[in-house]
């Protein structure tokens, strides 16, 4: 019996498959994702990743049979290595091949995956899966709201949501939903109808933060459609500002089973995102390193986070460009500075070898990423150190005089207390805190007194016009400002 027979699915409860590949990828950043760079499950430890299936399934989740397959998800950072990517890809669709009788796929992505010689990433690896489950397998999608839906993505899934917050606290709510609206459609029967559209617009998620409008009034308006007459559900999708491919742009998706009315929602959104187009603006208050610097040190406000928005490896940056490093150490401010982070691990080695205490010189950053800089002349003594970090492998903290800098021998974002106090540090206590991030996560946003976003180099440069793209699919803003009449009408499946 194939993956794709469904024979007999009404005396069983419908067996649901879960794959997917999630990164983030920066198309404008050296670094190359390889495959350990990728956390990669199977099995019960997959089963383990929803809070909906672990221990036990319960609920509308007790409705179906689960079968794992493959999900492999990494820290954003440059495209993956083709190599890698196949060699994930020809694994899950074995999986999916061997899995016997599928009714359904719940299809776990972010939708901003570059892969080294490809423009479309997410929709090549559905059609892989497609081919071998057959048409009769409804494939629901879960993505981040900074992922990208080329029509046949679209076409290739059944079912295809996003988050409806940035920061993404509503991530798992995403995931769930999904997923249960793939199992009251396997319950109740029935491929819903689909309406797609491209709004020709891209901006960075650091000007499309919930936090703010307009995306605030847009993402409360996909809630209210989402529980419309006639609607199963309703995503937009930001896209992805950083990779050079001719999907990347702005989305709407509208499902449900009455085509009128999804089309005119889908419309609806497309032409609020496109009315909207010149209203987005930064999360925070902005301004060169150098700006953002001495309004710290002018301000009374402690702790004074500042956003190194240039290289956040978060959202695909390499995290070794030591640019902002070495304008901090050429100048540094008065106070006590932290700075999160740097990527060298031959840096951390050092810091090692020389021990607790000891003095240490090093050219920090710059390897992967050159950046307009080269390494940061780096001379100080080793704070603390911490070994074998799941994430950021060995790190150091070499004090600087009055400035604490984290390297790390693998890439590692700072974005909670934690992390921090690990190392010895308290943000709470410090002047200045300079973080390789956008917008900052709930702690971090939540700990800081004042906080500016640095516009500095980089391959997630918030300055997007500097970047070069070149293969974006038609005119699309703020690339392209003549246009101001856009065709909007949905595509319906």
């Amino acid at each position: 019996m194939g993956a794709g027979d469904v024979t007999g699915a009404a005396s069983r409860k419908p067996r649901i498959g879960i794959a997917g590949i999630a990164i983030e990828s920066s198309t404008f950043s050296p670094h190359r994702t390889a495959l350990a760079d990728f956390t990669v499950t199977r099995a019960d430890a997959l089963l383990a990743r929803y809070e909906w299936l672990s221990p036990q399934p319960a609920g509308w989740a007790a409705e179906a049979e689960w079968v794992p397959l493959l999900h492999a998800r990494s820290l954003p950072g440059g495209a993956v290595e083709a190599g890698v990517y196949e060699q994930l890809k020809a694994e899950i669709v074995r999986r999916a091949a061997e899995a016997g009788p599928l009714d359904g796929l719940f299809f776990d992505i972010h939708g901003a995956m570059s892969v080294v010689g490809m423009t479309d990433a997410e929709t090549d690896l559905a059609r892989a899966l497609r081919e071998v489950l057959g048409d009769r397998v409804l494939i629901s999608a879960s993505m981040d709201l900074h992922g990208n839906v080329s029509r046949e993505l679209a076409t290739l899934c059944d079912l295809i949501t996003c988050y409806r917050m940035a920061p993404h606290e509503d991530a798992r709510e995403s995931r769930e939903r999904a997923a249960s609206n793939l199992v009251t459609r396997l319950r109740d029967g029935g491929r819903p109808e689909l309406a797609w559209v491209h709004v020709p617009v891209l901006l960075p998620g650091e000007k499309t933060s919930t936090r703010l409008e307009p995306a605030k009034s847009i993402y409360r308006r996909v809630a209210e459609i989402a529980d419309a007459e006639g609607v199963l559900d309703a995503a937009v999708w930001v896209g992805y500002a950083w990779a050079d491919e001719p999907r990347c742009q702005a989305a709407v998706v509208v499902t449900g089973d009455d085509r009128d009315v999804i089309a005119a929602y889908a419309e609806e959104l497309a032409r609020s995102y496109w009315d909207a187009r010149d209203r987005f603006q930064f999360v925070a208050p902005t301004g060169s390193l150098a700006e953002c610097l001495a309004a710290a040190q002018a301000s009374d406000k402690r702790p004074f986070f500042i956003s190194d928005s240039g290289d956040n490896p978060t959202a695909g940056g390499a995290g070794d460009v030591s640019w902002t490093l070495r304008e901090l150490l050429a100048e540094p401010p008065d106070g006590d500075v932290i700075y999160a982070s740097i990527t060298d691990p031959a840096a951390v080695a050092a810091a090692v070898t020389a021990g607790l205490g000891g003095k240490v010189a090093v050219d920090a950053g710059g390897k992967i990423d050159p950046g307009p800089s080269g390494p940061a002349r780096l001379a100080g003594t080793v704070r603390s150190l911490l070994r074998d970090d799941p994430v950021g492998g060995d790190i150091a903290v070499i004090d600087a005089g009055r400035v604490s800098v984290i390297v790390t021998s693998r890439r590692k974002p700072y974005h909670v207390i934690a992390d921090f106090a690990a190392l010895g540090l308290d943000p709470h206590a410090a002047d200045i805190v300079i973080v390789k991030i956008g917008y900052l996560e709930p702690e971090l946003y939540n700990a800081a007194a004042g906080w500016l976003l640095a516009l500095t180099p980089g391959g997630v440069d918030q300055d997007l016009l500097r970047l070069g793209h070149h293969h974006l699919d038609g005119r699309v803003f703020p690339f392209d400002t003549s246009l101001t009449a856009p065709d909007l009408t949905p595509w319906l499946r």
